[in-house]
């Protein structure tokens, strides 16, 4: 793995998702938790991101932050020079319908829907036009469902059922997608799989992606990998695989 130096930094235009002094406390009653402790950090656009770190690190209290989820006890996060604290609950509400896509290990489905509705459900409120169902089944086709178009989740594995939710957080085309542990509830098989759509569709869109993980396997070269413990960021490096 090669170690990020700060005399090579991220070109200004490319840091279109900014972490400055991050903190995050919870409370547990009138103990105060800490989550995160002062995470500074950049993602340029079209990169793929890891955070990496044991449970409890803060790996998914920053996620949630970056998705306008949740809000930071201290510390700002600017999204394409625009600070998410400042924005109005309208603005808030827009970033994450229109420029986050969430990808959750529980995948987040509804049973009662089939696979193109499920894809469908962030543009209920607005209404569902035979353009916006075209995409959704192309971009089924595209994850290889175009033959489970019809299935209801409780009919799909839960590798299918992911790749159902991988679908959904980008049919809007998001600049962002965020995934929370997206292989936690899968075996070894379907994960590998779900990252491999998940990589063919980041390419294709160049959408910036920011997985939160603990399993290193689906680390791929040029990969941004940053390392948090104990709410903190120790180390951000570029992967590479070691040639035999």
């Amino acid at each position: 793995m090669q170690d990020i130096t700060h005399d090579k930094p991220i070109k200004n235009e490319h840091r279109f998702l900014s972490v400055s002094d991050l903190k995050k406390v919870h409370l547990r009653g009138e103990t105060e938790v800490p989550a995160l402790r002062g995470v500074s950090c950049q993602f340029e656009k079209g990169s793929f991101n890891f955070i990496l770190g044991p449970s409890g690190s803060g790996k998914s209290s920053l996620l949630y932050l970056l998705g306008a989820l949740d809000d930071p006890t201290d510390g700002e996060i600017q999204f394409a020079g625009q600070s998410l604290s400042s924005f109005t609950e309208d603005q808030r509400d827009h970033y994450r319908r229109e420029q986050v896509g969430f990808i959750f290990q529980s995948f987040n489905l509804l049973k009662t829907l089939n696979a193109v509705d499920n894809v469908l459900v962030p543009f209920l409120p607005q209404g569902i036009n035979a353009e916006l169902r075209d995409r959704a089944i192309d971009l089924l086709t595209q994850v290889g469902l175009g033959h489970r178009l019809d299935h209801h989740p409780h009919h799909l594995s839960g590798g299918e059922q992911q790749r159902v939710a991988i679908a959904r957080a980008l049919l809007k085309k998001p600049e962002l997608v965020l995934a929370d542990e997206p292989t936690g509830e899968l075996d070894s098989e379907s994960g590998a799989e779900v990252f491999r759509y998940l990589r063919k569709l980041h390419d294709e869109q160049q959408t910036t992606v920011i997985v939160v993980t603990h399993d290193e396997r689906y680390l791929e070269n040029a990969d941004r990998l940053l390392h948090l413990a104990d709410g903190k960021l120790l180390r951000e490096e570029i992967h590479s695989r070691a040639i035999d």
